[in-house]
């Protein structure tokens, strides 16, 4: 759940929405929507009953937990269960760290405690996961700040705009008034899709024909606090952090963003496809070199089997992860909790 210091009073208006694109752009905008949507993977409204987000959870992990749960049944234990376990922690993008650390350790408790059964060894290997992933689970925090300006970076496909739609509407419901800066100028329709997000959820989009996105970031922040807005999200271009002259644009975006308010960006966040792999490790630490970064969201952990990708970062690079994403629809953004996370996995 979110943790914050204020909550505004619930009958207060979300401020209207003032698109800052010209009037014949913002008529052609809902005959895009479909079109836009498919390309973001934007799920319609669903009318079938809504699952727990743990079964949803579950269901989305299968693939990891079946090639970590199956190897336990009927296993004896040596050093055959062993090896089997480092191939299927390495096949699930736990990394060489994690492995190694997590089998160790393991090895160690085994032995320690005398343990016979596969269930018990399997259960040790939960608690040692489980003490592993805490390190990334910290709760984001509203209210600290006003406005709260994030800076939210990642490659292009990790589902970028889509999160940002998805955590804007996640503010909105603890009664955050949002606004959305369309810093991402190097794609095209970038800004047209922040926008229909901004429609949907209701809530200010600030963007320019062609302009810089330092100078779109730091307009938002200088209506967000004249206007008294409670949150700013700053969209930026998808890039590879191989590209070197764009990475120094999103350092750029940083320091402008610090001179319309001092300490901000107080967050900046990397969005990761979680299908990505080592790759998305890889990732974490460009940005994170680059940007100081303050958190993770992790996307698309629906159906892959590379979930323990999570454990790879909390060994390597263990920045928070604030959010999970398992699914299109809007409830399949979640806080990220290492409890629930494991228990999907080793259940």
């Amino acid at each position: 759940m979110f943790s914050f210091f204020k909550r505004k009073p619930k009958d207060e208006p979300i401020p209207e929405v003032i698109p800052s694109v010209a009037p014949e752009q913002i008529e052609s905008v809902p005959a895009q929507i479909e079109e836009l949507a498919a390309s973001e993977n934007i799920a319609p409204v669903s009318n079938e009953p809504k699952r727990s987000w743990l079964s949803r959870l579950k269901a989305g992990l299968a693939k990891t937990s079946s090639n970590l749960t199956t190897l336990f049944i009927g296993a004896r234990i040596d050093d055959d269960l062993y090896e089997e376990l480092e191939s299927a922690l390495l096949v699930s993008d736990a990394g060489v760290e994690a492995t190694q650390f997590l089998l160790d350790r393991l090895k160690k408790t085994v032995k320690e405690e005398k343990l016979t059964e596969a269930d018990q060894v399997k259960a040790a290997l939960k608690t040692l996961l489980l003490e592993l992933l805490t390190l990334l689970q910290k709760p984001f925090e509203l209210g600290r700040h006003q406005p709260l300006v994030m800076m939210i970076t990642g490659v292009n496909g990790a589902g970028k705009t889509t999160s940002i739609g998805k955590l804007a509407k996640h503010m909105q419901s603890h009664q955050q008034s949002v606004l959305l800066a369309a810093g991402d100028t190097f794609r095209a329709a970038a800004r047209e899709q922040l926008t229909i997000w901004g429609q949907r959820n209701n809530v200010t989009v600030i963007a320019q024909e062609s302009g810089d996105p330092a100078a779109v970031a730091f307009d938002a922040v200088a209506s967000a606090r004249a206007r008294g807005i409670d949150v700013v999200m700053v969209d930026t271009a998808g890039r590879l952090p191989t590209q070197l002259h764009l990475m120094e644009e999103l350092k750029k975006i940083k320091r402008v963003i610090g001179k319309g308010m001092d300490g901000a960006p107080q967050e900046i966040l990397l969005i990761i496809d979680g299908n990505t792999g080592q790759n998305a490790l890889a990732q974490v630490k460009a940005f994170d070199d680059a940007l100081n970064l303050s958190g993770l969201i992790i996307t698309k952990l629906d159906g892959t089997a590379k979930g323990g990708i999570l454990a790879a970062i909390a060994k390597i690079r263990p920045i928070p992860v604030y959010f999970i994403g398992i699914g299109e629809q809007i409830e399949d953004l979640q806080p990220f909790n290492a409890n629930e996370f494991v228990d999907a996995l080793l259940n």
